[in-house]
């Protein structure tokens, strides 16, 4: 197939996004696959328009200066879909370079396919922005209902996207590379640097901002160490409220962005894994923490409802009880030393989580897009003659 990718996050930007669309990109190429990817320039970088990328101008996204948003015209995606033909074209992202592919394509009346990635809707609460919750989520609906197919990495979020209006769902899951996060990296040099001795080691991964809700990770941690004041708590990950966060909760360690074999290192030489947040689509660090070995503790939504079995690889709390969360991450760290299974469990979890199984079927639905659309476009040329 001829796939032309448009995404507006690319490493060397560091979230779940960009690394699963890095990971996909060379997927889709390594199977013979020819794909255009199109998506904004970042921080010095020179512009480039080759048969293979094209980058566009971009600018910072409102309350994620660190991020960018590409800024495209319809017209000019369109005189470049004219010349290089891809036969579908993917959207990863919402945002105004995915606007001007969606357009641009609709036009040459290509087939589209997108992403449900991210739940912006939810992120405006986070922000003083309620109001404009339902807006965004009409917004979204809208761009996904004007494609072939979306694709949604699990069955809860389909079915809560299907009962919202939202059409032509299908589910493709997330996968996660266990032989780079494996229980096998545990380092007692890393340990020793943080003072953990027999631990028990908390830990978060993640961006410290208001919509990963960090601060009850904290919370769970000081309440860890009223009864095991041995207990340390690493925060890994940088954000807008990582000074705030760092002032009101000293005796945690933040150790800044981790990336590679250093963040491996970082899982699996904890203990136990919590992960508050509440506005995941998916989660990518949940499954990378299962393949470290660690037990989740978690609320009972996105990659942790669908991968983490209470009492068995990890506690859920039910969505939003924040003292279920705190509960269940106290009981798991004052009995860190009889956790083998759950820790055996956790791993087991993560291997049937194969990226190769997700890309596999991600490639299978797009070439069945394509084939579909043909297959339409034959139709309605028929009954036009």
């Amino acid at each position: 197939m001829h796939i032309a990718y448009v995404t507006e996050t690319y490493p060397p930007e560091l979230n779940g996004v960009a690394l699963t669309v890095e990971r996909t990109v060379r997927h889709l190429r390594q199977h013979g696959h020819q794909v255009e990817l199109i998506r904004p320039r970042q921080a010095g970088e020179a512009a480039l328009e080759s048969r293979t990328e094209l980058r566009t101008a971009g600018c910072p996204i409102p309350m994620y200066p660190d991020l960018r948003m590409g800024l495209a015209a319809s017209g000019t995606l369109k005189r470049r879909f004219e010349r290089t033909r891809p036969q579908i074209v993917h959207i990863a992202t919402e945002g105004p370079l995915g606007w001007a592919a969606l357009r641009a394509a609709q036009a040459l009346r290509l087939p589209v396919s997108s992403d449900f990635r991210t739940n912006f809707h939810q992120y405006s609460r986070y922000y003083g922005f309620g109001w404009l919750s339902p807006v965004v989520h009409d917004y979204l609906r809208r761009f996904h209902n004007r494609t072939q197919r979306t694709f949604v990495p699990t069955r809860a979020l389909r079915d809560e996207l299907t009962a919202a209006g939202f059409e032509r769902l299908d589910v493709v899951g997330r996968g996660v590379d266990t032989a780079m996060f494996s229980p096998g990296r545990r380092s007692s040099v890393l340990r020793e640097q943080w003072g953990a001795g027999e631990g028990p080691v908390l830990l978060y991964v993640g961006r410290l901002a208001a919509e990963k809700n960090v601060a009850l990770a904290l919370c769970a941690f000081e309440a860890v160490r009223l009864q095991a004041p041995q207990a340390r708590m690493v925060v890994v990950g940088d954000g807008p409220q990582r000074q705030r966060l760092q002032t009101e909760f000293p005796h945690a360690c933040f150790v800044g962005v981790q990336r590679g074999e250093a963040l491996a290192e970082h899982y699996a030489s904890a203990d136990l894994f919590l992960f508050p947040s509440l506005s995941e689509t998916f989660g990518n660090v949940t499954l990378e923490a299962l393949a470290s070995g660690l037990p989740v503790v978690a609320f009972d939504v996105a990659a942790a409802a669908e991968h983490v079995e209470d009492c068995d690889s990890g506690q859920l709390a039910p969505p939003g009880d924040d003292k279920a969360f705190i509960a269940a991450a106290c009981s798991l760290a004052w009995q860190h030393e009889h956790l083998a299974a759950v820790r055996e469990n956790a791993r087991a979890a993560a291997l049937r989580a194969s990226w190769k199984d997700v890309l596999t079927r991600f490639e299978s639905r797009l070439a069945d897009t394509v084939a579909r659309s043909a297959g339409a476009t034959a139709e309605e040329a028929a009954f036009a003659a």
